[in-house]
């Protein structure tokens, strides 16, 4: 396992700001302004508070330290849950937790009920001095009951309790919790169904296990998974209209970012709620990740800002308008032209920077609570700006900032709340140094959220998907970049079989990925090397191809409960775009649909079902074929083709058109046979190979929700050197002597038939054994992908590296270089790897060698990534 950087220190003082201890002293009448200096504005709170006080954490040598906010398996010793009778720093407050924790536990993520009778929260409970990090207890979800002032485990059995970490509950409408959590209930038994053993699959660092949605009953009954992340979900909260927002960090491909999204308490619907392409809107444009959303009484979130480590554990509280807006500059459609943004304002006046390691003027916010009793008030855990020079304690003003001997000092979070009208700020848990107050919730009658009933997205024309463990993706048109139709004919004229034949259109099919789930060192300790020349694109397997209609329109089946992605791909079968980097999901029977795609450089997102119109309106009119198409696939008015195909399918043939497949395969179901011909059918199929299936030959003929496509390099492409290129080509290959060679490992080897030392033909080994960049990949694999250096034989017969002069060094001597020979494919794309296929199209040197279906095989393992392995567990151990 990859270890972060799990900690970063900062140098911090001790002594207590003055100033704040004056405020501290005032009781609960005095109020420290945030707008025009000091004004009293009495705390008038007759409700109960909950919050965490913990320690602040530090090193072996007690110097303090940061956690990114990455890192979730976090033990911050001495934490325990308070509760007071009224919000008031004269109220007394009670320990609810220290009888368990004995003051060795640490809890986060409080939350409470609407009708604030019972609280929520995560607790880990006492540390066990000297055991490794397996053997200490994880985090549990527990509640307490105001009334009868008791504390419970929800899941009240150890074995299932200890099964993984719980953090970050909150109440579903109807009593249930959906909570955070490493132990992936359903990923671990889809492991089970693809033949690997049951464990919790790392985040995309390779750090700890990613912690995804799940629910479960009030009992701790009927744990169910409901986000397919590959790396965190933070932070649930259920909004106003019943549909739960979070953080979700995304960091598939090259992103690395937290943004908002929301999703159905079933697991349906998920998709972007706010904020991917509005990360450069911290101090200075730095980068910051959105945390901890609220929603506000007047709708819309609070959130707190903050990059993913560097600023004393908190950041700046903003309100976004994410009823309105998608990005901080980018309104739904139904805004555009009328909004421009921001979408993000400050949630106060304090001047709250960002950037790592800043100190900040206006202090720093690590909670926010808002209340709902009308006042337009939020609760806030508030540090203050502190510098200090190791001897004592300063306030953040201009001189001190500009001080160079002056260093930021150790936050000192305490309760507040804050008047958004009146922009004052008054304490309600005052401050002590050394530990740091947050996670605040209010014990206030909250209105209640509509339930979402199960099902509520359910694919309607076949039921039976649901019961195959599957979904259905629509995609109104590959050509949908944010809005524009970006074919080069247009949507209208690629439609009609009269204007444009198949092989005129850019896009004919889409290729599912879901990736493989990485296991940590104590499941198995393989080798990096597992992964290739690259771990960019991670591990994948194939779950099914599907056509593209001439529309662009994609219906299909996907597994469902897994992560996926896709590329459009050509009528050869490789990308032609770039793999879809947010994972998607769909749950058991869910019919998904999107408009169109996303262009990554735009700066704008299509994330979320309002951020365009569709450029793809679908059919004119009901009952009416689309424009000079067979009269016998009729749409339905709005309807894409691949919806009028999938209907009249289901109608006739058990939804046959639905299914997916491996095989690439093309049979001309649009052009009216009375108008022209249709277009010529092909098939590049798996059954066609010589070599090893990369997958299980039930599988070739009859999809299943789990089959996968696991392609590998050893197994499934080095094979395809020495096969009979007579038998594929059924003509003679030829070496430069003019002898016939049986294989494409007869020319590219270097040893002749003699057994003589050669020059592989094109400078290209396309033989085993060990290469000479890494010793567990063979040869052929470094030379097709990592190029080598040119060889020649020198006199002796030996086959050496060529040597050119390169100039002459200070004393005349010719400098002696190898010439380097570039590699002929290219990971990550097929098209990209035009050097190696470009010799197998027509009127290349080497066309009809390769057949179709091996053609098709390179390249979805070159748009793949080209791994050695797809399976960790057929890879080299460490």
């Amino acid at each position: 396992m990859n270890t972060r950087r799990q900690l970063q220190r900062i140098r911090w003082g001790l002594p207590i700001l003055a100033a704040l201890a004056v405020a501290a002293c005032g009781g609960g009448g005095s109020g420290v302004g945030l707008g025009d200096g000091q004004t009293a504005d009495p705390v008038v709170l007759d409700f109960p508070i909950v919050y965490v006080r913990r320690p602040i954490p530090v090193d072996d040598m007690g110097d303090p330290l940061q956690v990114d906010i990455r890192d979730l398996i976090t033990f911050n010793v001495g934490a325990d849950l308070f509760f007071r009778d009224r919000a008031s720093p004269s109220t007394p407050d009670r320990n609810l937790t220290g009888d368990i924790t004995q003051g060795l536990g640490d809890i986060r993520d409080v939350d409470i009920s609407n009708d604030g009778s019972s609280v929520l929260f995560a607790m880990r409970a006492q540390f066990i001095e000297g055991a490794d990090e397996e053997d200490q207890p994880t985090w549990n979800i527990w509640e307490y009951d105001v009334a009868s002032d008791t504390l419970r485990r929800v899941i009240a059995s150890d074995i299932t309790a200890e099964a993984g970490h719980d953090i970050a509950p909150h109440y579903l409408p109807d009593g249930r919790i959906v909570f955070t959590s490493s132990r992936q209930r359903r990923s671990a038994a889809i492991l089970l169904d693809e033949g690997k053993p049951q464990y919790a699959a790392l985040d995309e660092d390779r750090n700890e296990p990613a912690f995804v949605l799940h629910r479960m009953d009030a009992d701790g009954q009927n744990i169910e998974q409901l986000s397919y992340n590959q790396s965190h979900d933070y932070d649930p909260v259920v909004l106003s209209d019943g549909t739960i927002a979070y953080s979700r960090w995304d960091h598939a491909g090259p992103n690395n970012a937290i943004h908002l999204y929301r999703v159905n308490p079933d697991g349906s619907g998920l998709e972007l709620l706010y904020g991917s392409e509005s990360h450069s809107t911290g101090t200075g444009n730095a980068e910051v990740q959105f945390l901890k959303p609220r929603e506000l009484p007047e709708g819309g979130i609070i959130s707190l800002v903050r990059p993913f480590a560097g600023t004393g554990e908190g950041g700046d509280a903003i309100e976004i308008d994410t009823i309105n807006y998608i990005n901080n500059t980018q309104p739904n459609v139904a805004n555009v032209g009328v909004l421009s943004g921001p979408a993000q304002t400050p949630a106060t006046v304090n001047i709250v920077l960002t950037a790592d390691d800043e100190p900040s003027p206006g202090g720093r916010y690590s909670a926010v609570y808002p209340l709902e009793d009308g006042t337009d008030r939020v609760m806030v855990a508030w540090s203050p700006c502190r510098l200090t020079d190791g001897m004592r304690i300063v306030a953040c003003t201009d001189d001190n900032l500009a001080d160079p001997n002056l260093v930021e000092a150790a936050p000192l979070y305490g309760i507040w709340i804050y008047d958004r009208q009146q922009n004052t700020q008054l304490p309600v848990v005052v401050p002590e140094e050394g530990f740091q107050y947050s996670e605040i919730v209010a014990a206030e009658q909250r209105s209640v959220p509509p339930l979402i009933l199960d099902g509520i997205n359910d694919f309607t024309l076949d039921p039976d998907v649901k019961a195959e463990g599957a979904g259905v993706i629509h995609i109104r048109s590959v050509y949908d970049f944010n809005g524009v139709d970006v074919s080069a004919l247009g949507i209208p004229t690629l439609s009609d079989p009269m204007q444009t034949t198949a092989d005129q259109r850019p896009a004919r099919f889409i290729r599912f990925w879901k990736p493989v789930s990485m296991p940590d060192d104590d499941v198995l300790d393989f080798d990096n090397s597992a992964f290739g020349v690259t771990q960019a694109f991670g591990m994948r397997e194939i779950v099914g191809y599907a056509d593209v209609e001439p529309d662009g329109s994609v219906m299909a089946k996907v597994p469902a409960n897994v992560a996926l992605s896709f590329q459009v791909l050509d009528a050869n079968g490789r990308a032609i775009s770039p793999p879809h980097n947010n994972w998607l999901q769909v749950v058991p029977g869910e019919f998904r649909e999107c408009g169109g795609c996303h262009n990554a450089q735009s700066g704008l997102s299509h994330g979320r079902i309002d951020a365009f119109n569709a450029v793809n309106q679908g059919a004119a009119a009901d009952g009416q074929p689309f424009p000079n198409t067979n009269p016998l696939i009729f749409a339905d008015f709005g309807e894409t083709m691949a919806e009028a195909r999938m209907r009249i399918s289901c109608a006739n043939d058990n939804c046959a058109a639905l299914e997916a497949s491996f095989d690439i395969g093309f049979d001309d179901v649009w052009t009216d046979p009375a108008q022209r011909t249709v277009d010529a059918s092909f098939a590049y199929r798996y059954q066609d190979l010589t070599t090893p299936l990369p997958v299980e030959v039930a599988c070739v003929t009859n999809w299943t929700s789990l089959c996968r496509s696991v392609v590998q390099y050893e197994e499934n492409m080095h094979p395809l050197w020495t096969v009979s290129r007579m038998a594929i080509s059924d003509q003679a290959i030829l070496d430069v002597a003019g002898n016939v060679i049986d294989s494409c490992i007869g020319c590219h080897t270097p040893v002749d038939a003699a057994g003589m030392a050669m020059v592989p033909m094109a400078q290209l080994d396309l033989t085993d054994g060990a290469s000479d960049i890494d010793p567990d990949h063979f040869k052929a694999y470094r030379e097709l992908l990592s190029g080598d250096n040119e060889q020649e034989v020198n006199a002796n017969g030996i086959l050496v590296d060529r040597l050119v002069e390169n100039g002459v060094d200070a004393n005349g001597i010719p400098i002696l270089v190898t010439v380097p020979v570039a590699a002929s494919m290219n990971a990550g794309t097929a098209n990209g790897s035009n050097a190696f296929f470009s010799r197998f199209a027509a009127g290349g040197t080497h066309a009809g060698y390769l057949s179709d279906a091996e053609l098709k095989l390179l390249s979805e393992w070159l748009d793949g990534g080209a791994q050695y392995y797809n399976n960790p567990f057929e890879a080299p151990l460490n």
